[in-house]
């Protein structure tokens, strides 16, 4: 998968609370791994002690203080990635064995399928195997409620850069939101497992303006 950079709020507070989660993880290997060395490395015994209540309440809040730091930002991020806000477009999508199906049905049920980009057909700024004949417009600075389901398998609808990852189940509509916050193309793939050609059905955003938004949906009309 094709690495790119954040282009909405959601997966920069991820991004966040990784980096935050691993600075916890990195202080305490640090601290475990020098409290291990000098265990191994004095000499120094006590064979007459046989308790200590002070170090094991210290050995059992600090973890728990730990968990809560870790915990209570998790549990934000969470709610945030459920919520649905009032979206400014509704877009439907269908997975299907080996491409995407679209529907704009806001907009006089505008529908097209987005298969892979053929070698013939690939621009020289094109890339393989993530490029689509029919890419999805969405307008930036605005909430996007996308719906998402199956015909026929599961897939997994996926834009890594959006924090999108939802699964197309036949027979049930799942719904997501985000928000993009800058213009630019955005690579996405299936993320299931959902067959033999399971690698060539990828997605392909583009994020525009407002403007050119409902220049390309009258087009499209």
């Amino acid at each position: 998968m094709l690495s790119q950079d954040s282009a909405s709020p959601l997966m920069e507070q991820l991004l966040f609370f990784h980096d935050y989660s691993l600075m916890i993880l990195l202080m305490i290997t640090t601290m475990i791994s020098y409290l291990m060395f000098k265990t191994l490395t004095n000499n120094h015994n006590y064979r007459y002690l046989l308790e200590g209540q002070e170090i094991e309440m210290i050995w059992t809040f600090i973890p728990t203080i730990i968990l809560i730091f870790i915990a209570l930002p998790s549990l934000r991020l969470l709610y945030l990635l459920e919520e649905i806000c009032n979206p400014l477009v509704s877009m439907k999508t269908i997975g299907h064995q080996w491409y995407w199906s679209y529907e704009y049905s806001d907009f006089n049920q505008i529908e097209f399928d987005s298969y892979m980009a053929s070698m013939n057909d690939l621009p020289n700024n094109g890339f393989r195997l993530l490029d689509v004949d029919n890419r999805i417009a969405i307008p930036y600075n605005s909430q996007i409620r996308l719906m998402v389901t199956a015909a026929d398998v599961l897939h997994s609808w996926t834009i890594p850069s959006l924090s999108v990852k939802i699964d197309a189940t036949p027979g049930r509509l799942n719904q997501v939101s985000f928000f993009l916050n800058r213009a630019g193309i955005f690579f996405g793939q299936c993320s299931e497992i959902c067959g033999a050609n399971h690698s060539f059905m990828p997605i392909v955003m583009e994020s525009i303006s407002p403007n050119y938004f409902i220049k390309w949906i009258t087009k499209m009309m």
